[in-house]
């Protein structure tokens, strides 16, 4: 394991052994021990007590964002007719069947795919390119629809889509170093409020166990999961 530099040991040695904080505390502990060059990505990670290898424990879900993420993120839609009109309108970066030939040759210059229930019988040969990669357009994320002008507003607009890993822990982006303590705030609560009302009725006991948040290059800061206390009763 890699040992960290002098800059990141210095930053940790800012935060006291075991401390936690609340939750915008913690956002203005974040930004003020970012030291990198470069406009950092702010990430939450939350450990929960649910067991993933259940089904009737997944946490999965989506979050529009307050604020975005600001990273810009690039929407193909896969549809037709006058779907393909409305994608463009809405401010779609990729539109139209014809790129479908493109992903199986390999083609993924697009961070997120919507595609309308008409054509993802075309699109489910694909899934052994998509899936892996998290780019397999599902309803439950709201990718396989037919008002595709709201999910490409939705997903430019800070829509991110969040699902427990095997160890039980839940990552997700929410905004920039550069983002102002109420900007991060704003998004944080969003994403813990979904997460609150995302826990499985099959979650036993307290369900959040931690709530860490951190800058790319930075330390990582514990927040007191009692901010959340209405998720573990």
């Amino acid at each position: 394991m890699p040992r960290h530099g002098r800059k990141f040991r210095e930053a940790r040695e800012k935060v006291p052994a075991g401390a936690k904080f609340a939750p915008d505390e913690a956002v203005s502990l974040v930004k003020q021990l970012s030291f990198a060059k470069f406009d950092e990505t702010v990430e939450v990670a939350t450990r929960l007590s649910v067991d993933p290898r259940k089904a009737d424990q997944i946490v999965r879900g989506t979050v529009v964002l307050p604020h975005g993420t600001g990273k810009t993120v690039r929407v193909y839609v896969a549809a037709q007719g006058e779907k393909e009109n409305e994608a463009r309108e809405a401010g779609a970066d990729f539109v139209g069947l014809d790129l479908l030939a493109k992903i199986a040759e390999g083609w993924l210059d697009f961070d997120v795919m919507v595609a309308t229930p008409d054509v993802m019988g075309k699109v489910g040969p694909l899934g052994r390119v998509l899936g892996p990669r998290g780019l397999m357009p599902t309803p439950k994320a709201g990718t396989v629809t037919f008002d595709v002008a709201k999910a490409v507003k939705d997903i430019k607009g800070g829509k991110i889509e969040f699902r427990v890993d095997k160890t039980g822990n839940v990552h997700a982006p929410i905004g920039r170093i550069s983002f102002s303590p109420e900007q991060l705030s704003a998004n944080l609560g969003a994403f813990m409020d979904q997460i609150v009302r995302a826990r499985p009725a099959a979650a036993k006991g307290g369900y959040i166990k931690s709530v860490t948040i951190s800058s790319t290059m930075g330390p990582g800061v514990s927040i007191d999961v009692n901010s959340y206390r209405r998720s573990t009763t």
